[in-house]
């Protein structure tokens, strides 16, 4: 076969040489090598071309057809981590929107585990990847079973939040190879915020925590749609890895209002 790095460099990919080093690692002869290197110059992520990606020092299962975990969902995690430490006996905790189970795979703890999401595909990896948990197909709240009402202690959600209009000018690797569900957040890109937050006080525990990741330019919408549903809202923000995550929580028993 011709030079990978060569191709991979003429089809795009700025990380060229790192890129044929890892495809190479990866394939055990040299025809499998370019099957890898065929599907990569295609434009599908590298991730689901080695069929991993690293998250917080792990490497978990990809496949094709689900979202790609991204860097910036480290804040997310490590801000779950942070809340589940700071509870005592085995709480309850849940990755709304799961896809592999990103968020879920970084907890080194007995806490009781649930993911969810209306992926086949992405919960498969996610089962893979969070062996612990509990894996729920449907959507959002819906997928969860009804004794964890007013049981969760800390939730996490990396939903869709692109704004529709804005999907078109995503890379080709996003728009292309990763599920239109789970990249679209409608018209401002928070329909999902809006609607994991309207159901989480009667799902939270009192004092329970519902963490959302979203960008800088939508924490305002996100923050409001938390505060819309009796949620006391703040965010944090990691500039060096692009993180953003919106953090509510129940101050009053479900169904109170101020």
């Amino acid at each position: 076969m011709t030079d990978p790095v060569a191709r991979l460099r003429a089809a795009g990919c700025v990380w060229a040489e790192d890129e044929a080093a890892l495809l190479e690692s990866a394939a055990a002869d040299a025809a499998e090598l370019e099957v890898l290197v065929v599907r990569r110059v295609a434009g599908e992520p590298l991730e689901t071309v080695l069929g991993w990606v690293e998250f917080l020092g792990r490497r978990l299962v990809v496949v094709p057809g689900v979202f790609v975990p991204r860097r910036r969902t480290e804040l997310l995690a490590r801000m779950t981590r942070r809340e589940v430490a700071a509870r005592n006996g085995r709480p309850v905790v849940v990755e709304l929107c799961c896809g592999v189970g990103p968020v879920a795979a970084s907890l080194d703890t007995d806490a009781e585990l649930h993911v969810a999401d209306v992926s086949e595909v992405a919960l498969a990896c996610a089962r893979t990847n969070v062996p612990a948990a509990a894996a729920h197909l449907g959507d959002l709240y819906d997928a969860l079973p009804s004794r964890l009402r007013g049981r969760i202690d800390v939730l996490a959600a990396n939903a869709p939040y692109v704004p529709t209009d804005r999907i078109a000018d995503m890379p080709p690797e996003a728009r292309d190879h990763e599920p239109r569900t789970a990249l679209d957040g409608g018209a401002d890109g928070v329909d999902l915020h809006r609607r994991i937050a309207a159901g989480a006080a009667g799902w939270l525990v009192p004092g329970g925590v519902l963490l959302v990741e979203t960008s800088p330019g939508q924490a305002g919408l996100t923050i409001a749609a938390l505060e819309a549903a009796g949620l006391t809202a703040g965010v944090e923000v990691d500039q060096d890895i692009g993180g953003c995550v919106v953090v509510g929580r129940l101050t009053r028993t479900a169904g109170e209002r101020a």
